[in-house]
């Protein structure tokens, strides 16, 4: 089974967010690579970009298909994960350490109380 992690709050669409002070920082979770598959190529918005809740804000290129990244919460993007460049597989090796996407400013951070805890993310991709 795939693994979540406690005290991170998932997503419909399979992101992962981690709070960080007045920061957050966004993943996809372990479940969604291994749906993907191996993962050849990711894309990313820039720092500065806006991303907005529900809207896509990247893709995520697997040998399989190409899937688009769903922002879980609106904000700033203030840091990118280039080394996602050149290692795409880390998506697949290490999608809560090595592979997270972005780190926004949050518009609104109580938006993070609106997404699942692990438990409740555990219980919807256990029903797919």
């Amino acid at each position: 089974m795939a693994a979540t992690l406690k005290g991170l709050r998932y997503s419909k669409e399979h992101e992962w967010v981690k709070v960080e002070g007045d920061k957050v920082r966004i993943g996809i979770s372990d479940f969604a690579q291994e749906e993907l598959g191996d993962i050849v190529f990711v894309e990313l918005p820039e720092v500065g970009d806006t991303i907005t809740a529900d809207e896509p804000f990247g893709s995520v290129e697997s040998v399989k298909t190409v899937s688009e990244l769903y922002a879980p919460i609106s904000g700033t993007v203030v840091e990118v994960n280039g080394e996602l460049d050149d290692n795409p597989e880390y998506v697949n090796e290490s999608p809560y350490e090595k592979a997270w996407m972005v780190v926004i400013e949050p518009d609104d951070a109580s938006e993070v109380e609106n997404l699942m805890t692990a438990e409740q993310y555990e219980e919807m991709v256990n029903e797919e």
